[in-house]
């Protein structure tokens, strides 16, 4: 007979309330309570810097069938507020499996829930729009009261806002370091650069690793700094290429990045960004931002190449959008969503600048867009010719 899991509980700050099990961290958690239709990928996910104070509600039902290893990891630590998913397979099964997926968010101090309706959930989501919530995970043996209930819609309802947060600053590193891992690969693992042909300077505001190693493997070093490095530091390390990360939180309140951009870029040293780095390119070049309903996170996003026609399948992960509405003249738009039409992709047509909305570097998700990696490799090597 398989032992009972501790119980749990979901509120939403609407007053919605799902219960469960626990298979996390006992205690409770708060954040933005988003949905991902992602497949595959759960500890890419889970470690994404770009969930940083948002709870991650997977529609794929079965999660944690693949257990967890020491590769997949797209940052230091799990950055995700909380977990929530349907069903969390008995037995996993994978010759890379170090830990189950239990065991690595109750190490990770992760509060999680399972055996809810998601489905319901994600329906809630996407009419209301995103909204705060509270995970509520008990020890064991304790049992869920209406007391644990009225606890944890007051602690969803008291959560702050995403829409004006600046969590860049929270989540980049401290110091600058020298990145010079390169892309993994089966029978090898990653791989090491040892010969650089350009030199990358790359503003972490929540770099994922795998942004990283692309830019590796493609011949460059790279050096990460801190997200409030003034612009004149970073071109003191003679870059050939500026690369804004991904992030989370909201854009606007980046004004110390936002700066930066637009200082560097106006050099005319090639840039690329890509997610929230998109975002202060666009606010950079003066252009604005807004909150989404309930944003884009998957990796089965469709979008377009405005240039060539060129249709992607793409990862993304992001709560706000440029507005195709408030481009300035020497901006124009390169990629859309061809599920709701948002801005993907914007250049300059000024500066050898330009930024990407979802994910190219994927982990998880499809490759179809890490051609964009090669057009920045490209626009340095003709900076420099």
């Amino acid at each position: 007979m398989l032992p009972q899991l501790p119980q749990a509980l979901l509120a939403l700050a609407d007053g919605t309330v799902f219960r469960g099990t626990s298979i996390g961290s006992a205690g409770h958690t708060v954040g933005e309570v988003v949905f991902n239709t992602a497949l595959t990928g759960y500890q890419e996910i889970l470690t994404d810097p770009s969930y940083c104070r948002q709870i991650v509600t997977l529609t794929y039902p079965h999660i944690g069938n693949v257990g967890v290893n020491d590769e997949d990891v797209e940052a230091s630590k799990v950055h995700a507020a909380g977990l929530i998913i349907k069903d969390l397979p008995v037995l996993e099964s994978n010759f890379r499996k170090t830990r189950t997926l239990s065991q690595y968010l109750a190490d990770e101090g992760t509060v999680a829930i399972a055996d809810i309706d998601t489905r319901r959930l994600t329906r809630i989501l996407r009419t209301t729009g995103a909204q705060n919530g509270c995970i509520l995970a008990l020890p064991a043996g304790q049992t869920l009261t209406q007391a644990h209930v009225d606890e944890a819609i007051a602690k969803a309802q008291a959560a702050p806002s995403m829409a004006g947060l600046d969590l860049a600053q929270v989540v980049s590193t401290t110091r600058s370091y020298d990145w010079t891992q390169t892309e993994w690969r089966l029978g090898r693992g990653y791989g090491m650069q040892v010969a650089p042909r350009l030199h990358v300077v790359a503003y972490d505001f929540g770099v994922k690793y795998n942004i990283l190693r692309m830019l590796a493997e493609r011949g460059c070093k790279v050096t990460v700094v801190p997200a409030r490095t003034p612009a004149g530091e970073a071109l003191a390390l003679r870059p050939d290429g500026i690369f804004l990360s991904n992030g989370p939180g909201d854009p606007q309140p980046c004004d110390y990045a936002i700066a930066a951009a637009r200082e560097l870029i106006d050099t005319g040293v090639p840039t690329f960004g890509i997610c929230l780095g998109h975002q202060i390119m666009a606010l950079a070049s003066g252009a604005r931002t807004f909150k989404m309903k309930f944003g884009h996170h998957g990796a089965n996003h469709p979008v377009k190449d405005l240039d060539s026609g060129r249709v992607s399948i793409t990862s993304q992960n992001h709560g706000f959008a440029v507005d195709d509405k408030t481009l300035p003249a020497n901006l124009r738009a390169t990629h859309v969503s061809l599920f709701d039409g948002t801005l993907q992709g914007l250049a300059r047509t000024d500066r050898p600048a330009f930024c990407f909305q979802g994910h190219p570097e994927a982990s998880p998700g499809p490759h179809d867009i890490g051609y964009l990696f090669d057009r920045f490799v490209s626009l340095m090597e003709n900076k420099n010719a």
